[in-house]
């Protein structure tokens, strides 16, 4: 017998032929919905994505609506409310400016492999990067897993779309010795506690502004990573969850950053008692002359003018994420407390974008076994 549900909400039943689980649901133009799975929890998840989907008008589509149509009420009702504001807009921009131009005017239902990789090298023929044909294909992916969920379209076809490769770029980073020479050249600059902090825990822009007072503990010297800012257009300055849930992490910092950034305080205390009444008490670590958020493109400017003041190589304030991870690998610190500061979702990202300083280790490996099994190890036997 099918479960009740409360109008609107569907049913679900096992059907005794084969032991598959069943739910149903009516649509607003009075067609019926089925979803099938192999166990009822299944089924009950694609029931309640469907009725999700229903209260914001998606299952009453027809089967002839354009892919136009489709992305644009997957993405404003179904997708928006899930992700940041900063995530919606690139993934706006993404929609307008390419695929409901290329693709748009084509049937959901009549969407092939074909014409999607089609477009892609048409793309990438006119100067698109692969990166953000990448992005494009990402977003197209996205959009067609939840058609295949509501029973739209029998399969993704974008699984069977192969997107452009992306040419590895060799990372740009400070080695130990550079990195010693600006943590040296910056002490008393307005910089010194920020590029510290970027360069011992590998923290990114965003996570940086957002950072609060609140959330260093100088007693335990740690410091808790719990949003990031950034600076959006028509919006202002927007603050939201880190990157990923890994991304919320505790650093542990040493003796030396802890220092720091007590006096740090100290001179954004003295700040604050002459800017006056002016003052915005945010609570942030890093901020203009009045406590508001500092500017990224401020702060940008003044590490580019930072960098030629002390004749270092020109490079991203992110390739500061990027040394850090370089030389706490170098410094032998597991992988995966590397993973753990950085944030990263899978200890693979980390591996595989940092593989450049794998060399090092393996060379550390080889002369272990050395010492303990190869002629080294026979020469001390022999004492």
């Amino acid at each position: 017998m099918a479960k009740k549900r409360a109008n609107g909400e569907g049913s679900i039943y096992q059907r005794k032929s084969d032991g598959k689980w069943v739910g149903s649901i009516s649509t607003d133009d009075g067609k019926r919905k089925v979803f099938y799975g192999k166990t009822k929890a299944e089924v009950r998840e694609k029931l309640n994505e469907a009725v999700y989907a229903q209260q914001r008008g998606m299952l009453s589509v027809g089967p002839n609506v354009a892919l136009q149509e489709y992305l644009e009420n997957w993405l404003e009702n179904i997708h928006k409310p899930t992700i940041r504001l900063s995530t919606y807009l690139n993934y706006r921009k993404l929609l307008d400016n390419y695929l409901l131009p290329g693709l748009g005017k084509i049937k959901l239902q009549k969407l092939t492999p074909q014409q999607v990789q089609a477009f892609y090298s048409q793309k990438i023929n006119e100067g698109l990067s692969p990166k953000t044909v990448n992005n494009v294909h990402g977003v197209l992916h996205k959009a067609l897993d939840n058609a295949v969920k509501w029973n739209m379209l029998p399969r993704n076809i974008c699984d069977a779309v192969t997107p452009p490769r992306i040419p590895r770029k060799e990372l740009n980073y400070l080695t130990s010795d550079q990195a010693r020479i600006l943590l040296k050249e910056v002490k008393e600059h307005r910089l010194e506690a920020l590029l510290t902090l970027a360069i011992t825990t590998g923290m990114r822009r965003g996570e940086l502004l957002a950072l609060r007072w609140q959330d260093i503990n100088f007693t335990d010297r740690s410091l808790q990573v719990r949003r990031a800012v950034s600076y959006l257009k028509n919006y202002g300055y927007v603050e939201s969850e880190p990157k990923t849930a890994r991304s919320r992490r505790t650093i542990m910092l040493p003796e030396f950053v802890i220092s720091i950034l007590q006096q740090h305080r100290e001179h954004q205390q003295e700040q604050e008692a002459l800017a006056g009444k002016v003052w915005v008490s945010k609570g942030l670590v890093f901020t203009n002359a009045w406590g508001d958020y500092y500017s990224p493109s401020t702060m940008l400017k003044v590490f580019k003018r930072f960098l030629e003041s002390i004749d270092m190589p020109h490079m991203r304030f992110h390739d500061l994420r990027h040394s850090a991870a370089t030389i706490l690998l170098a410094m032998k610190v597991h992988p995966k407390i590397v993973q753990e500061i950085l944030g990263h979702s899978q200890i693979t990202t980390t591996m595989d974008i940092y593989s450049h300083a794998m060399p090092s280790l393996q060379d550390d490996a080889t002369e272990q076994w050395e010492d303990k099994f190869g002629k080294k190890s026979k020469k001390k036997g022999k004492k």
